[in-house]
């Protein structure tokens, strides 16, 4: 048996997300590995997630930032919980580095939870960072705010640099010297489009449209307006406590039994924030993305060229979003069409460089 820990942030759902594909990825390779997960993202997230076998442990891994809404966040709050966070104190990383070799793991991947690497260096076991931005670089995008980020800036550089394997994976937020660069990850796909419609009864004629801000429950003052448009489906998850229908809406709790790839996959366009699960599976089904990009973070340049260059998408300002009034412009999205082709899944190419130059190698 191969026994893998995983320190993944718990930063919204996006890190575990790509977490989740590269270890059912491995998985599905390697079908004697075993996975320690470490992180606060809920254990349900990976039991509706991962077919491969795994073993939950709940632990503080990443900050990230503190925010007070999908779209916004409260950099005060942040800085005072990277003060209680770091640096990670060394009894710390001992009892967990102990941890890692009792279990018997034999690496350490890291998406994008700092806290892995340092612990794996303390084990002496080898650590991945799996990236498409670093909270350093992130963190340096508010100049405003550097002279008190400044000691966490330098203590994460130094942290994320001893990784011992570097992968970005698009969109790259910022380019730099890495063992490997993959296309988006993404969770695959398991239902197929027609199966995932008839499920939600929605009819292949009709138009259906998802509403997503990464699956996290959030109250919409626009539905009122959805209904104007009755001859389109409107699902959205995170919409409310359990599921509802309105008229032409579906309204999906967080956990909805419907498995968050397949249904980007079965609509005709999606609307949501521009977060990178999002971007992925979007990325993956090809269908158009109304895009809602977050003035002020440093990573949406990147992700919004690698949108607007290699995806059928849109963008739609917080403003128009939050009012409703993007859904005058949704014809102008469904009109852009889906892209029918396959496309690369970056998850496969880490899961055999790890298996095959790293996991292999310590036979």
């Amino acid at each position: 048996m191969t026994t893998i820990a995983c320190f993944i942030s718990p930063h919204g759902f996006g890190h575990a997300a790509r977490a989740a594909a590269l270890m059912d990825a491995l998985g599905g390779m390697m079908p004697h590995a075993t996975f320690d997960i470490f992180t606060t993202v809920p254990e349900w997230f990976f039991n509706d997630s991962l077919s491969a076998r795994f073993r939950y442990h709940p632990l503080k891994t990443d900050i990230g930032f503190v925010q007070t809404s999908p779209l916004l966040e409260d950099l005060d709050a942040t800085l005072s919980a990277l003060d209680e966070f770091l640096p990670f104190e060394a009894g710390r990383t001992s009892d967990l580095a102990g941890k890692l070799s009792s279990l018997g793991c034999r690496l350490v991947i890291c998406d994008i939870a700092p806290l892995g690497i340092a612990v794996a260096e303390k084990a002496g076991i080898p650590s991945v960072l799996v990236e498409n931005f670093t909270w350093d670089w992130l963190y340096a995008g508010y100049p405003q705010w550097n002279g008190r980020f400044q000691r966490h800036i330098d203590y994460l550089g130094k942290v994320f640099a001893n990784a011992d394997v570097h992968i970005q994976t698009d969109p790259i937020c910022r380019k730099s010297e890495a063992d490997l660069a993959v296309p988006p990850m993404s969770r695959k796909l398991r239902k197929s489009r027609e199966n995932v419609r008839k499920a939600l009864s929605i009819g292949d004629d009709q138009q259906m449209v998802v509403v997503t801000m990464g699956g996290i429950e959030e109250r919409y003052g626009f539905l009122e307006r959805l209904k104007a448009r009755p001859e389109v489906r409107f699902v959205i998850p995170g919409g409310a406590s359990e599921k509802r229908i309105e008229d032409n809406l579906l309204l999906l709790p967080q956990r909805s039994g419907v498995y968050h790839p397949d249904l980007i996959n079965a609509c005709d366009a999606l609307v949501g924030k521009a977060g990178y699960s999002t971007i992925a599976e979007a990325f993956q089904a090809g269908v158009p993305f109304g895009y809602i990009p977050r003035p002020g973070f440093p990573e949406m340049p990147g992700l919004v060229a690698f949108m607007e260059d290699r995806m059928p998408s849109m963008a739609i300002s917080p403003e128009d979003f939050e009012t409703g009034a993007w859904i005058s412009r949704l014809d102008d999205l469904l009109s852009i069409g889906r892209v029918e082709e396959a496309r690369p899944n970056g998850a496969d190419a880490v899961a055999r460089y790890l298996r095959d130059t790293v996991l292999d190698s310590q036979q």
